[in-house]
């Protein structure tokens, strides 16, 4: 008898998830509500749709979480960063993507399968006896939302936000330049936009009383750190944006030779340079605003603005209350979650626990044990965290901090990392040994 397992939603997690399954010869029924409805931050009709930032965050295999991570899934056979890695633009040391061609490359990797039936339907409810992965994002349709809450006892949210992308041919470049922090002028993945001080203080005075779209439906407004609005992250203080996203630290303008007062970057969306992001300026300031707030950097005058910035609400669940490490739930074995509903926080962990929900589903079905993963790599330390009681359940990214300490502690902390990283990958590469 054919086994069959639903998935619902095609994001990150989902597609992730549908094409493990598809490898390993299940009849997928993927479920998304695209190209027939899509939610207030969804464009693109294609699978996989990056719906903030195009960065995926450091590729540092051996100084950065994130950057462990992408390797760990590397090993693993992850289908999306695959993608990302073939669709990469210029960004430093992080994966950026053009977020276009890789939402399409995804899409038609899952095409490519006559084993996964594609279906356009707002899911309101699921079978709870049937094989399935609930993968619909912190954008769940309220429908679902409602079902969710009442399965698990509870529904949880805080806002993102993300942040615009302006024309590359927009761009003044003769009051910006081109260089990595701390690179060689002329050379690099980022366009640097300087500001004096008195410029920094215009902008700063017209950023914290610029008006913002209204949320209605809470007045407690939980705003997630990684992503909070530049508007929200200035609140805390006039130099606070120069040690943030406008940090000048290591960018020396050629005009001056001298590094300045504030400094905001772009970086390409797309390889040719046509689309640029705002780093670090996710916002919720309604759209006039963006334009005129953001315009009196000098490098932005005449800036087009393709995407205006948005703010919408992401919601998850209590997971270690309803969910185990493998991200099936305690009293439905044959259910399981994944991605950033389940309070992994971020594009690859979310599709790391899609990955992970994929591998311990078919473990599953073949009659064997699941994924039995402890705190010495990155995708198990962050299902340990998804499963561990925690009176204060908060979303959480990828970071050394959740992983186990190593038994030698040097005093450097570039070395600890390293160690850490190697005692991680060997471990990833022994699980591959029997998936």
């Amino acid at each position: 008898m054919e086994k069959i397992v639903k998935i619902i939603g095609a994001g990150l997690a989902g597609s992730e998830a549908a094409y493990y399954l598809a490898k390993k010869g299940y009849k997928v029924k993927l479920y998304d509500i695209k190209p027939n409805a899509y939610t207030p931050a969804h464009k693109n009709p294609n699978f996989g749709e990056l719906v903030c930032s195009n960065s995926l965050k450091s590729n540092d295999v051996y100084g950065n979480a994130c950057g462990l991570l992408k390797e760990e899934m590397r090993i693993l056979g992850s289908m999306v960063i695959d993608v990302a890695d073939s669709c990469s633009v210029p960004a430093g040391a992080a994966l950026a993507v053009d977020r276009d061609k890789f939402a399409q490359e995804i899409t038609d990797r899952l095409r490519s399968f006559d084993n996964i039936e594609f279906i356009s339907e707002n899911v309101e409810r699921v079978n709870l006896d049937e094989n399935v992965i609930i993968a619909t994002g912190p954008l769940t349709t309220s429908e679902l939302c409602n079902f969710i809450s009442e399965i698990t006892g509870s529904g949880f949210y805080f806002y993102d936000a993300a942040a615009p992308i302006i024309s590359g041919d927009s761009i003044d470049f003769s009051n910006a330049f081109i260089s990595d922090r701390y690179g060689e002028i002329g050379k690099g993945d980022y366009v640097n936009c300087p500001i004096d001080k008195e410029g920094y203080l215009a902008f700063y005075k017209e950023l914290i009383s610029a008006k913002r779209a209204p949320l209605h439906e809470f007045e407690n407004v939980k705003v997630f750190e990684g992503c909070m609005p530049v508007e929200v992250m200035a609140s805390r203080g006039e130099d606070t944006l120069r040690f943030g996203p406008l940090k000048p630290a290591g960018l020396t303008d050629p005009k001056t030779g001298r590094w300045p007062y504030a400094c905001m970057q772009l970086r390409k969306e797309d390889e040719e340079g046509r689309r640029y992001n705002i780093v670090g300026f996710q916002t919720n300031l309604l759209f006039p605003e963006q334009k005129r707030v953001f315009s009196m950097f000098p490098a932005l005058k005449n800036a087009e603005f393709l995407r205006y910035g948005v703010m919408h609400r992401n919601t998850y669940i209590n997971a270690p209350t309803v969910l185990n490490s493998d991200f099936s739930m305690k009293e439905h074995p044959t259910v399981f979650f994944a991605g950033q509903i389940t309070g992994v926080e971020g594009y690859v962990e979310s599709t790391a626990s899609g990955l992970l929900s994929a591998i311990n589903m078919d473990r599953k079905l073949s009659g064997k044990e699941s994924l039995k993963l402890d705190q010495t790599t990155v995708i198990g330390a962050l299902s340990c965290y998804v499963a561990t009681t925690n009176a204060d359940f908060q979303p959480m990214n990828a970071n050394f901090g959740i992983i186990s300490p190593i038994e030698y502690n040097p005093r450097k902390k570039a070395e600890k990392k390293q160690l850490m990283a190697n005692r991680a990958l060997q471990k990833i590469k022994e699980i591959k040994e029997i998936l």
